[in-house]
C-alpha cells in the first residue's frame, strides 16, 4: 500500500510555495477538481481526524467495526448467534449508494435518481421489479430520509452490507429474528449497534492499542501542515473524537512510528496546529445555539477545569495564543465542555 511519502520533485513543484522545498506527490494521493480556488484569500486551514487526516484501513477497521457490530445485534438487541460466523468483504460495498430501509434494498442512481442497479439483499433485482418498486424515468420517489439511507462515508460501509446480509438472512430465516422485525426495524437495529460500539468505546479501544494496524501511515501530512503554517496561514483540527483518542492517534500520524507506541508518546503533533477541537459533536458544532458551556482541559492528564471565558469567546486563527481572560498555561489554553473541548495553542 502507498504510505504517502513525498519525494522531491523531478517535473515540477506541486507545492510551490517558496520557502518549501519543491516536493512531488504520487499520482495516488492527487486531488482532482472542477474549481481552482485562490488561496491568497485564505488565513486558516481546517481539519478532521477520522477519515482525513487519519486515513483507515478498511481490511482491518472496518472488520473490527462490523464484527462489533454483530457482536452488539446478538448480546444486545437479541440476534441468533450464529450471526457471529458472518464474515465481511470490505471490497464489495462503494460510497455514494441508497439503502431503501422498507424494502430492504440497495440502490445506485445517476445524478437525476434514475435507480441504475438494485439489489434486494446480495440478489440484483430485474428491470421489472425496479420499475414496480421506483417507477419510470418520470414517476420517482425522492429518495429522502426517512425512508432511504445514503452511504456517503467510509464509516457506512460495513454497516449496509450487514444490512444487505441481514436481509437475506430474514427472506431465509423469517423464524429466527426478534419477532415483529421488518427491513426498517433491521435497518435501525443495526444503526443502534453501530452507535453502542462508538458510545463504549469498543472500536477506539482497539485502535489506540496497536494503531499501525488500522491506521495507514502517512508520510506527507507533516510536510503539509509545516508548509501551511510557514506560509503564514493557522491550521486548525475539528474533531468528534474525544481528546484521548485524538491524542493517541495524532501522536502516531506525525510522531515517531514505533512499534511501542507509548513510549514515544510527546503530543509533538499539538504544534502543528494553532487550534485543536476535540468531541465536537459535529454538526451541530457549527451552530452556536448547539454550543454547551466550555471547561479547561489539561492535556497531559485530560482532566476538565472550570474556565472563566468571555461569553461570546471564539478562538482567533493567529499564530499566537487564542486571546480570552482565562490564565494562561505555559504556551497553550485549552477548554472542554460535555460535547465539546477546545485546546488552543
Amino acid at each position: 500500500m502507498d504510505s504517502g511519502a513525498v519525494e522531491p520533485a523531478s517535473t515540477g513543484a506541486i507545492w510551490s510555495t517558496p520557502s518549501v522545498e519543491p516536493r512531488s506527490i504520487s499520482i495516488g494521493k492527487q486531488i482532482f477538481c472542477n474549481r481552482s480556488l485562490n488561496m491568497r484569500n485564505i488565513t486558516a486551514v481546517g481539519f478532521d481526524m477520522d477519515y482525513t487526516l487519519a486515513q483507515y484501513k478498511p481490511e482491518t477497521f472496518e472488520a473490527l467495526a462490523y464484527h462489533g457490530t454483530i457482536e452488539k445485534l446478538v448480546k444486545d438487541l437479541n440476534y441468533p448467534e450464529e450471526l457471529l460466523t458472518w464474515q465481511f468483504d470490505w471490497k464489495y460495498m462503494v460510497r455514494g449508494l441508497v439503502l431503501d430501509k422498507k424494502r430492504g434494498n440497495i440502490l445506485k442512481m445517476d445524478r437525476h435518481k434514475y435507480v441504475k442497479v438494485a439489489y434486494h439483499g446480495f440478489r440484483e433485482m430485474s428491470k421489472e421489479e425496479k420499475v414496480a418498486a421506483y417507477g419510470s424515468t418520470l414517476i420517482r420517489d425522492s429518495f429522502d430520509e426517512p425512508d432511504y439511507a445514503l452511504i456517503d462515508t467510509l464509516f457506512s460501509l460495513g454497516e449496509a452490507y450487514l444490512f444487505a446480509q441481514l436481509v437475506d438472512f430474514m427472506d431465509s430465516n423469517p423464524a429466527k429474528v426478534p419477532s415483529g422485525t421488518d427491513y426498517a426495524l433491521m435497518y435501525r437495529d443495526v444503526r443502534s449497534a453501530v452507535d453502542l460500539c462508538h458510545r463504549d468505546g469498543t472500536l477506539k479501544r482497539m485502535v489506540a492499542k496497536e494503531p499501525s494496524r488500522y491506521i495507514n501511515e502517512d508520510l506527507a501530512i507533516v510536510p503539509m501542515l509545516q508548509m501551511l503554517r510557514k506560509s503564514g496561514r493557522s491550521t486548525f483540527l475539528v474533531t468528534n473524537s474525544l481528546w484521548d483518542y485524538t491524542d493517541v492517534v495524532m501522536n502516531y500520524l506525525c510522531g515517531p512510528h514505533m512499534s511501542d507506541v507509548s513510549s514515544s508518546h510527546n503530543q509533538k503533533w499539538l504544534e502543528y496546529f494553532d487550534v485543536v477541537i476535540t468531541g465536537s459533536s459535529k454538526p451541530s458544532f457549527f451552530h452556536d445555539d448547539n454550543r454547551t458551556g466550555l471547561f479547561e482541559v489539561e492535556p497531559d492528564s485530560g482532566k476538565l477545569l472550570n474556565a472563566d471565558l468571555q461569553e461570546n469567546w471564539k478562538p482567533k486563527f493567529k499564530s499566537t495564543s487564542a486571546k480570552t481572560n482565562s490564565q494562561s498555561l505555559p504556551g497553550r489554553q485549552c477548554w472542554s465542555s460535555s460535547q465539546t473541548t477546545f485546546c488552543c495553542f
